[in-house]
């Protein structure tokens, strides 16, 4: 049978190089995608391991209120009795908190989700393990820092520059003192550490006064972690607790971070390996088809039905080993490109070398490249092992089409069934995973019916633009239904998921651009960007300038009521929102001139409440545990209001916080600006040079309707640049079958080269129908892609559906493209065939 398989593969060897070549590419991504991600598994892990090299035990809070309901924070009194445990060598206290350092240029070095600000703490010699210097030294006042070496370099710094530092909102101008080297997870993602003196870092960072974000220990010589963590932690109050380097570091191998990448690279590179499966499954069935004759002269020997299936399943395994060894080879150089398109701005050390021989990965690409090809061509073997012996005493006339009654019923219940799952789905993430798919398989089992009725509605206006050739074509995909659904369906597949994409993202665009503008409430507003602060004193800033008619700062504040429910507020200046100076709130009831000694309320508040102007509202401030032992409550509503989100569902003046900090009301999250009559555009110019700080974002309405529009453009491009692997696929399928088509109607285009069609007609007839199919299932994916967009946003509160129609036709437009380039190899074959010899077969 081996040798059967083999001389089979080899004579038909030109029509399984499309398929083979749709498996390696789907293997290929499967491979990479491990490949890489094992990489970057590695490379975390590599840094875990090297990164405070000092730690054996670290001393943290549990997460859990302690007693009292304050949350456990370890401090200098308890970093002191576990330094004195037996079998500590050293005991550190570890501050961290975010430190954004700016380039000469004004611009931030590395991302903001990478800034980390760290506390230099030298040992006797002057230096610190965990940041060992190479040039100069340790900082050791607050006008003084030390930058990693990476980012120093990136941003152009030397020892002894002044450079600009970004905390808590506030631009810190500070000397260079020191460089050094770190193995540390923020510096490999493109990110900076910035150091500064244990003071200072304790002024900055320290989550309350005399305290530490943790307290590491460094086990002396003979002990092992687990049994210093067990000494520590006997001697630690209620909501700390003691992990050991082992656990640490199996944490953060666990972490749910690491596999996101990853499990979203596969989940792709499995949609490419189901847009091969048609492929295959096409070509298993024309071939199958065209050896009809053969296999019952196999059967008429002697081979048994299940002889046959094994000798196609065979042919189709050895296919797809072939590919699957080619697509692992590839699979490298897409692990190196992932590489390259993933992390651009990735540090030193942040994935391990790739190891192409891994057995894992290795094996996995051979069994999914077996696997998925013996798989689509299971049912094409199946009917090629139901050929009964007598058909080799037949002639070469077709035998009839099997009915389309069950496939027909079939594909109306899925198409049914996933079009309701859409509809209820409401932005259900798992429901919408589940409606797609049933959706698509319904109109793929349809497209046999859907075709002929459309050729139909296109015979006239093809006849009058390409006149019989066009005819031809039509004749040609009516023919056989189901190959033509076999090969619209690839397509049909991956149109559906760009266009899905495409039109979810355009909604989400949209709907993000209406809400921006909406929450606007005044002409200018000022936040940061992600990860970042607006600094206490920005307010104050701001409303020295000149052209400015109301300024305030807004901080969110959350009480706990005597009837046990919470209030959320917007605690705002009350000069500024009084007297309608901000212009951004419709008063329904009372006055909002007396909010310097009340609350006021949104009417939905109001509402749920069955609150009204002179009610009074008693209760305490919430911590950040949720526990209310802040500041008293006591004042009188005295107003209730329409207004934006910004600025609700309540309004409290900034002496209601009076007292307690600014940290118990939470940080500044934006500051609201109105400017004089006209002075819009000026102010925001002035407003921007004032406070000089990159991680301050000063937008008017049109800019943030705009920047909120534009968020989705770098998400939509990285996810046509993964679809693009399918759409490929689609059309090596479309070619695929037009290739094969050759072969198969050999005698038909002798008998029209015959009677007088020409090879430029040979050729168009082929052009012709390979774009009818092209745009056939181009067709029904924008149909159910454009559904499942929809069915994704229209569950959200305010969603806006918008179409992007240029988006679509383009899609066509392309469908059409692909299906002229998938005619020309086999168009030109087609015509160069002699007349006699096709008459002839």
């Amino acid at each position: 049978m081996f040798r059967t398989v083999l001389g089979s593969v080899h004579r038909d060897l030109r029509r399984f190089v499309l398929p083979a070549l749709a498996v390696l590419i789907g293997v290929a991504c499967v491979s990479g995608s491990l490949l890489y991600s094992r990489s970057l598994a590695e490379g975390a892990d590599r840094l875990q391991r090297a990164s405070r090299p000092d730690v054996s035990v670290e001393v943290r809070a549990t997460g859990a209120p302690a007693a009292g309901g304050a949350s456990a924070v370890p401090d200098e009194a308890l970093r002191r009795r576990l330094a004195a445990l037996p079998g500590v060598a050293a005991a550190r206290g570890t501050l961290v908190g975010r430190a954004f350092l700016v380039a000469r240029d004004g611009t931030l070095v590395g991302p903001a989700s990478g800034a980390a600000g760290v506390d230099f703490t030298p040992d006797r010699h002057g230096s610190d393990p965990r940041y060992a210097l190479t040039g100069g030294r340790g900082p050791q006042g607050p006008g003084e820092a030390a930058v990693d070496r990476w980012s120093a370099a990136r941003a152009g710094y030397r020892v002894g520059d002044r450079v600009r530092v970004v905390v808590s909102g506030e631009v810190r101008s500070v000397r260079l003192t020191g460089v050094f080297t770190v193995d540390d997870p923020v510096v490999a993602a493109g990110g900076t550490v910035t150091a500064f003196d244990r003071a200072t870092a304790r002024t900055l960072f320290a989550p309350a006064p005399g305290a530490y974000a943790s307290v590491t220990l460094a086990a002396a010589p003979g002990t092992a972690p687990s049994v210093l963590a067990e000494r520590a932690a006997r001697v630690l109050p209620a909501g700390l607790e003691a992990v050991s380097r082992p656990e640490l570091d199996a944490e953060a191998a666990a972490a749910p971070e690491r596999a996101k990448l990853g499990t979203l690279l596969l989940v792709f590179a499995g949609i490419a390996l189901f847009v091969s499966a048609f492929l295959v499954g096409n070509t298993f069935t024309m071939l199958s088809a065209a050896r009809a004759r053969e296999h019952a002269l196999l059967r008429a020997v002697g081979a048994s039905r299940g002889r046959v299936l094994r000798t196609v399943l065979g042919e189709a395994a050895l296919v797809g080993a072939v590919a699957a060894l080619a697509g692992y080879v590839t699979g490298i150089g897409v692990a190196a490109a992932l590489g390259t398109l993933f992390a651009p701005g990735a540090g030193p050390g942040a994935a391990a070398p790739l190891r192409p021989l891994a057995p894992v990965p290795l094996l996995t690409a051979l069994a999914v490249g077996v696997a998925v090809t013996a798989a689509a061509a299971y049912v094409p073997a199946l009917r090629a092992s139901a050929v009964a012996p007598v058909a080799a005493l037949r002639t070469d006339l077709p035998a009839p089409a099997p009915s389309l009654r069950r496939r027909t019923l079939a594909g109306a219940l899925a198409t049914g069934a996933g079009a309701l799952l859409l509809a209820v789905a409401g932005g259900e993430l798992a429901v919408l995973a589940a409606g797609l798919p049933v959706l698509l398989a319904g109109l793929v089992l349809l497209t046999p019916v859907i075709a002929p009725p459309l050729t139909r509605v296109l015979r006239a206006p093809l006849r009058r633009a390409t006149g019989v050739r066009g005819v031809l074509a039509l004749a040609n995909v009516r023919r056989n239904p189901r190959r033509t659904a076999a090969t619209a369906g690839a397509l049909t597949v991956c149109v559906a998921l760009v266009s899905a994409v495409t039109v979810a993202l355009s909604s989400l665009s949209a709907t993000a651009a209406r809400k921006a503008g909406a929450e606007l409430p005044t002409d200018l507003r000022i936040s940061a960007v992600d990860f970042a602060e607006v600094g206490a004193d920005t307010a104050g800033r701001v409303a020295r300038l000149p052209h400015v008619a109301a300024v305030t700062a807004v901080r969110e504040g959350s009480f706990g009521l005597r009837d046990g429910s919470t209030l959320w507020a917007a605690v705002v200046d009350p000069d500024a929102v009084g007297r309608g100076r901000l212009g951004a709130l419709t008063v329904r009831a009372g006055s909002l001139d007396g909010l310097a000694r009340g609350v006021a309320v949104t009417t939905g508040l109001a509402a749920a409440h069955g609150w009204k102007p002179g009610d009074r509202l008693t209760g305490r401030e919430l911590s950040a545990a949720g526990v209310p032992d802040g500041p008293a409550l006591d004042r009188p509503i005295v107003a209730v209001y329409d207004g934006p989100e910004a600025l609700g569902p309540a309004l409290l003046p900034e002496s209601a916080l009076a007292g307690a900090g600014a940290a118990r009301g939470g940080p500044v999250t934006s500051v609201l600006v109105r400017a004089e009559p006209g002075r819009t555009e000026e102010l925001k110019e002035e407003v921007r040079r004032a406070l000089d700080n990159p991680l301050l974002v000063v937008q008017d309405r049109a800019d943030a309707q705009r920047d909120a529009a534009e968020s989705f453009g770098p998400l939509l491009s990285v996810l046509y640049a993964m679809l693009s692997v399918t759409v490929a696929i689609g059309a090596l399928g479309v070619a695929n079958t037009m290739g094969m088509a050759v072969f198969e109607r050999v005698r038909e285009i002798g008998l029209l080269r015959a009677v007088g069609l020409d090879r430029a007609g040979v050729r168009s007839m082929l052009r012709v129908e390979s774009v009818v199919v092209s745009l056939l299932g181009s067709g029904l994916g924008v149909l159910a892609g454009g559904a499942a967009g929809v069915a994704a946003v229209s569950g959200q509160p305010g969603a806006v559906i918008s179409l992007p129609w240029l988006s679509l036709a383009a899609f066509f437009a392309g469908a059409a493209a692909i299906g002229l380039l998938a005619a020309l190899g086999p168009g030109a074959r087609a015509a160069a065939l002699p007349i006699t010899r096709a008459v002839e077969v």
